[in-house]
């Protein structure tokens, strides 16, 4: 096998990797949803998310990742 298919592979499976999310990112999204649905309203305005915002966010499907965690 040579370098050029290796390099090739390599940068297929990364594209692969932003496409289809990993258990990984789907766990962190799942306790992040968790954490986000226990702040309470203050907790909320501390770093700016407005509760309805909050509530939206929480009840979406683990695999609707952020399309930034997948860069």
């Amino acid at each position: 096998m040579a370098f050029t298919d290796i390099t090739t592979r390599h940068t297929n499976m990364k594209s692969a990797a932003r496409r289809f999310p990993t258990l990984g990112m789907l766990f962190d999204v799942w306790k992040s949803r968790r954490a986000l649905a226990r702040l309470d309203v203050r907790q909320l305005d501390d770093i700016g998310i407005s509760a309805d915002r909050a509530e939206r966010e929480s009840a979406k499907p683990i695999w609707d990742v952020p399309a930034t965690w997948r860069d």
